[in-house]
Order: structure tokens, then C-alpha cells, then sequence
């Protein structure tokens, strides 16, 4: 199965979230704020990423710019 990054501050929802997609025989890494889901992104190569919008220290808006741009995510 994949493997996923869900990067969420709320921590009901990152629970819900990732024993569901876990359940389903995904792989599930968790970040709780954007600035921790972008490191998790250079370090682990996620094939896809769950992300909030509404994230705090760095919104998900930032975070999609900032992989967008960033040779070593492409």
C-alpha cells in the first residue's frame, strides 16, 4: 500500500485519520504543524500527503509552495 504523510494539528482528527488509513494497510507518518510536515517530507518521500489548510507556525498553502518549489522533493 502507500506510503502517506497526514499533517494535521488537531489530534482527534490525525487519530481518526490514521488508524482508519492504517486499518486499510497503508503506511501512515503523522506531523502536527506544516513547518514538521515539510521536514517529513525531504526525509521520508511520502507518495502521498493528506494536509490542512489552516495549519499552525505554517499554513498548508506555505507548505505546498515551499515543496513545489524545493528541488529536493521533485
Amino acid at each position: 500500500m502507500a506510503r502517506l504523510l497526514l499533517v494535521e494539528d488537531t489530534p482527534e482528527i490525525w487519530d481518526f485519520l490514521s488508524r482508519r488509513l492504517q486499518r486499510r494497510g497503508h503506511e501512515v507518518a503523522l506531523a502536527h504543524d506544516g513547518q514538521a510536515g515539510l521536514e517529513a517530507v525531504r526525509a521520508g518521500r511520502p507518495e502521498v500527503i493528506l494536509l490542512d489548510m489552516n495549519l499552525p507556525v505554517m499554513d498548508g498553502w506555505t507548505v505546498a509552495r515551499a515543496l513545489k518549489d524545493d528541488p529536493k522533493t521533485q
